[in-house]
């Protein structure tokens, strides 16, 4: 590992770094981390298999600060789980050492029928779990020197979830803004009603507002349309005039989407191009104006304009997973499509990054290749060991989705981030095979 036996150790103890563990291939989430770190129980729901759930619990003991810790469990799917995490210093820095005990439950017969799926499983955890760890710490060994202090909206979404333990793990402060009444730690605020706490804002840093409707959540009704656009509009506006009011102004990362640009057919496009036509258009122009209050009173404004975010956990990659399984994956529409994809971990990154990078205005989340979407299937298809050859064609696409089978399926956009590289963005996997067998834990 990349950072001292300290700061290693310093890591796994933070708040974030449990969640950042947690494979996105393997259903599990994180219900209790109580207690301090030495002695923190830890409860966690598993997909054992199928329809199957079961919660382990877990406790630390015999924790060494700067060299190790132990976990073992106390109920869970095995009959004994004694894990040992140990960090001895090396000339470059330090190793992570995972050492495990583990006897499976029904004695000979559970060995018999389930040691070498268990054995399997495990494997792929910890080859994901030591990968994860080793980029999320050279990530912050780039970033901010000082700890900041970070409101997030949608912090319980996809991205905002991630982003939220990542940061945490890094030893930033964490605030997640929510439409209920508030605990400790938490920002109270209502886009709907345009309504927010603005004093609890006072000596933030960073504002990340990632909250607004999916998209590709339904039929685009009118009334659809009109949540989808009013959610992005009155979240922002709120947001924006809120720190347009602080004494001291933080940095505010609006986030937009790729379907600024329309559907751009074969033409390349960056920051510099001008935006596309139709309603997820409309809605990228209506929602980034929607910060003006905020640069009219001289914030710093980035709006990073994102692509597809693959993650193992849900998303785009979620919805399509289940029919490839099935054997009934392939193309949509004709397949020519340009998809604009990036890897969950350099979404996180990239956000990250723009914290530090002094960067204002649009900055387009994508990887640095895009593929057609018949591309895509095909190496999702591959990944996944199934056929991608049944085709979804586009008079299906419109007959069952609509304006927004039209809109998001069989429109595309090929995207160049000029700006994230052109500020020295390292990406970790721009190679889409590669990124979805990260997620995929394949």
């Amino acid at each position: 590992m990349p950072v001292s036996s300290d700061a290693l150790y310093a890591w796994h103890a933070a708040d974030g770094a449990l969640q950042r563990l947690l494979p996105p291939f393997d259903k599990a989430e994180v219900v209790e981390a109580s207690g301090p770190f030495a002695s923190r129980r830890v409860v966690i729901r598993v997909n054992v298999m199928g329809p199957v759930w079961q919660t382990l619990e877990a406790k630390h003991q015999n924790a060494v600060p700067g060299e190790s810790f132990q976990d073992v469990q106390g109920n869970g799917p095995f009959s004994v789980w004694e894990h040992t995490h140990s960090f001895p210093a090396t000339n470059e820095g330090s190793e992570l050492v995972d050492h495990i005990e583990y006897t499976l439950p029904m004695g000979i017969l559970g060995q018999t029928f389930g040691g070498a799926f268990a054995r399997a499983r495990i494997d792929r955890m910890f080859d994901f779990r030591h990968q994860r760890t080793r980029e999320d710490l050279a990530r912050h060994q780039d970033g901010p020197t000082m700890p900041l202090r970070i409101a997030i909206t949608g912090a319980s979404g996809l991205i905002g979830t991630q982003l939220g333990a990542f940061l945490r793990a890094g030893g930033h402060t964490v605030l997640p803004l929510v439409r209920r009444d508030a605990k400790p730690g938490e920002i109270a605020w209502d886009p709907a009603r345009r309504t927010i706490d603005t004093r609890a804002l006072e000596g933030v840093d960073v504002v990340v507002h990632l909250a607004g409707e999916n998209v590709a959540g339904g039929r685009w009704t009118e009334k659809r349309k009109r949540d989808v656009m009013s959610s992005r509009v009155d979240g922002t506006h709120t947001i924006a005039t809120a720190v347009a009011q602080l004494d001291k102004k933080p940095l505010l990362i609006s986030a937009s989407a790729v379907g600024y640009y329309g559907d751009t057919g074969d033409t390349l496009v960056d920051e510099s191009s001008p935006a596309g036509t139709g309603f997820l258009a409309d809605v990228c122009r209506a929602w980034e104006a929607a910060a003006d209050p905020a640069r009219a009173a001289g914030v710093r404004v980035v709006h990073p304009r994102i692509g597809v975010v693959l993650s193992g956990a849900g998303g785009a990659v979620g919805e399509m997973k289940t029919p490839f399984l099935f054997g009934a994956g392939g193309p949509v529409g004709s397949g020519k499509q340009w998809f604009p994809w990036i890897a969950m971990d350099d979404t996180v990154g990239a956000l990250h990054h723009l914290m530090t990078a002094g960067l204002e205005g649009p900055v387009n989340l994508v990887a640095p290749a895009p593929v057609r979407q018949a591309e895509f299937a095909k190496v999702l298809g591959r990944v996944l060991g199934r056929p991608a050859v049944l085709p979804l064609p586009a008079f299906a696409v419109r007959a069952i989705f609509g304006e927004m089978g039209e809109g998001v399926l069989l429109a595309g956009q090929r995207v160049a981030p000029k700006r994230l590289l052109e500020s020295r963005f390292r990406y970790l996997r721009e190679d889409l095979e590669q990124a979805l067998r990260f997620e995929l834990g394949k």
